[in-house]
């Protein structure tokens, strides 16, 4: 009896259990039905979305960078292909040991390794990094052999920047670089005219415009981004194409510039350092933007060495510097003709009223001296200007005062932006007394004083322009007080439909002047150039041109010392300046000229002026031994 008691507990405890478990596993199924609903029903639409992206690759392709060349059609800045060894960081283990094994097939030097680690530091975001460019036919055939080696390293093919003149007005053209962190950043906060953020059409873009017209024009350079679908196996590796859409080129850049020109004027600086800026007046166009000493814009398309890097950037030359955009100087005596105009135009002066110059002018119990000892005997606008003469104008500033000046230089473009189409310009100083007011601090600093005014009669003192600004000054006086804005890329050309869009300025005003005075100061600056200090530059010149001499001090003489250029050291010596246009009755050319530590204007900066012209007026080249200028002997600016 106890023994059937103990089967039917045990029959009992078993289909407890056995329903226990038909409920369990019904529970499961129950609960494996619902998840299959879930995800073939309710989330079907995501889950094949995302299966398709697995199958299918979405592979930007850049765009071909749009060209750069001068007004003549001549190429200075170009792409061209080549192949480069890449490697994926995300997708080696051991990389220096990959590179090891690398250079076994490859050539890899110690620079190439160090630079790659820099690119790696400066590429986050990136898939792969380059660890060798260029690579010749043979280099590419040895790595096809061995790539099963070495997973997570590829060959590409890759446009690389090339600008073939070299140095050839580098500090226009600019370069590009591989984009940083900060470009990043920049991008992701502007956004393109269909409202997109820019940073999206650069994706498989490795370079980005950093200095020059690179980087001003780098919206219209870059051009846009295309998309190639592929369809990939469960490997990762392409089995077909899908879809593409091909990536437009940007457009290209038809400069101003007169590449020719540009190396006459650069030649004719030889070793020297300084600027030039030669501007037609009628239109603005700038034909030659010289900054020396120059660099070789290839050097940085594919990341400076630190070597080169190094002689560049502590280099006393300053090579990098911008000296027409950004170098701020005195003027010297390329002042004066705009004074003269002042004069005439606010009634201080009369074309006829002259003096007998003594050689000094007295403020108080200082003596304000010219250079020319015993003077220039009697001396009026025309005289003024011809000669030179320091007296005049220290006189003539200290009538007029500083703030009816500064009014005046205003409109020529002193102390303001020119607005040309490149990044850094620098506004120079442009002296008045609430000029000096802002830029000091204490109140005897911040007083303007009589001597101030009588300095900045002659382009010294707190006067301090740019190049730039000096070239558009005589270009608005050589234009009759027109004032055009200066640039530097004339058209831009759509790379697919080749329509050409002109980007010269069509706004411009005039400056309110009497043409009487302005035939007055052209007829005394022709007077300069055929009788004047820069005579000599421009003797048996085909053409009749104006111009004005000009020599800077860069530190105050004492009272009773002369300046003597050989007891100085070279880069305390005196700035050089010329500016001038031609032809005198019609200009097509209007230039600026700076050699610093030149010493007199007339003897280094004005025959750099005259083979300028000479070229661009009459089409004759310098040879050789002619390509720098010659030097003149003078004992006046």
């Amino acid at each position: 009896m106890t023994e059937f008691k103990n089967t039917q507990r045990e029959l009992h405890f078993f289909r407890w259990r056995l329903g226990a478990a038909v409920i369990f596993v019904l529970v499961c199924f129950a609960l494996l039905f619902g998840r299959f609903v879930h995800l073939q029903v309710v989330r079907h639409d995501d889950y094949a979305a995302r299966a398709e992206e697995n199958r299918i690759s979405v592979v930007p392709i850049p765009p071909n960078r749009g060209l750069i060349v001068d007004r003549n059609g001549v190429v200075l800045a170009r792409n061209y292909s080549a192949y480069t060894l890449e490697i994926t960081p995300s997708r080696v283990a051991d990389l220096e040991g990959t590179i090891d094994q690398l250079a076994t097939v490859v050539e890899i030097q110690p620079r190439d390794r160090k630079h790659f680690k820099k690119l790696l530091e400066e590429s986050k975001g990136f898939d792969s990094v380059p660890i060798r460019t260029r690579l010749t036919d043979d280099e590419v055939a040895r790595f096809a052999a061995q790539r099963y080696r070495f997973p997570g390293v590829e060959i590409q093919a890759r446009l690389f920047r090339q600008y073939p003149l070299g140095e050839v007005a580098s500090h226009v053209i600019g370069y590009i670089g591989r984009i940083s962190q900060k470009d990043i950043d920049n991008l992701s906060d502007q956004e393109d005219r269909d409202g997109t953020d820019l940073l999206s059409n650069y994706e498989g873009t490795d370079y980005i415009g950093k200095e020059g017209l690179e980087k001003s024009y780098e919206a219209q350079l870059h051009g846009t981004t295309g998309y190639e679908k592929v369809e990939v196996s469960a490997g990762g590796r392409a089995v077909r194409t899908l879809s593409r859409t091909p990536a437009i080129a940007g457009d290209n850049l038809v400069l101003s510039i007169d590449v020719k020109l540009q190396q006459i004027a650069e030649a004719a600086f030889g070793d020297r350092r300084g600027a030039l800026v030669a501007i037609e007046p009628a239109t603005g166009d700038v034909l030659a933007y010289v900054s020396k000493p120059t660099y070789d814009p290839n050097l940085f398309v594919e990341g400076i060495d630190s070597a080169n890097w190094d002689a560049l950037n502590n280099s006393p030359d300053k090579p990098l510097l911008n000296r027409p955009l950004s170098g701020s100087y005195p003027p010297g005596s390329t002042l004066k003709p705009f004074l003269a105009l002042a004069a005439l135009e606010d009634g201080k002066r009369t074309p006829q009223w002259g003096f007998n110059d003594p050689g000094y002018f007295m403020l108080g119990a200082h003596r304000f001296r010219d250079d020319t000892e015993g003077g220039h005997g009697y001396v009026n606008m025309y005289t003024s200007l011809v000669k030179s003469c320091d007296i005049y104008y220290f006189m003539l500033a200290n009538d007029m005062g500083i703030d009816a000046i500064s009014s005046f230089l205003k409109p020529f473009g002193f102390g303001q932006l020119t607005g040309i189409d490149l990044d850094g310009e620098r506004t120079g100083v442009l002296p008045s007394q609430e000029w000096k007011r802002h830029a000091f601090h204490t109140p005897e600093t911040q007083r303007w004083y009589a001597g101030d005014t009588v300095s900045i009669g002659i382009g010294q003192g707190f006067n301090a322009y740019t190049p730039l600004q000096m070239a558009h000054a005589i270009a608005t006086l050589a234009n009759d007080g027109i004032v055009m804005k200066p640039h530097l890329v004339k058209i831009v050309e759509d790379s697919v439909t080749g329509s050409k869009t002109l980007t010269v300025p069509s706004e411009s005003f005039r400056i309110a002047l009497k043409a009487e005075n302005l035939a007055i100061v052209q007829n005394a600056l022709i007077g300069v150039n055929r009788e004047g200090t820069s005579a000599a530059a421009f003797k048996n010149a085909e053409y009749v041109s104006a111009g004005k001499t000009g020599t800077a001090q860069l530190f105050q003489i004492k009272e009773n010392e002369k300046y003597h250029e050989g007891h100085v050291s070279e880069r305390l010596r005196d700035h050089a300046w010329f500016i001038a246009y031609a032809p005198a009755d019609h200009p097509r050319i209007a230039v600026a000229v700076l050699v610093e530590n030149g010493g007199w204007g007339a003897q280094a900066a004005a025959p750099i002026a005259r083979l300028v012209f000479d070229y661009y007026l009459l089409g004759k080249a310098p040879g050789e031994k002619a390509a720098v200028a010659p030097v003149i002997d003078v004992n006046d600016d």
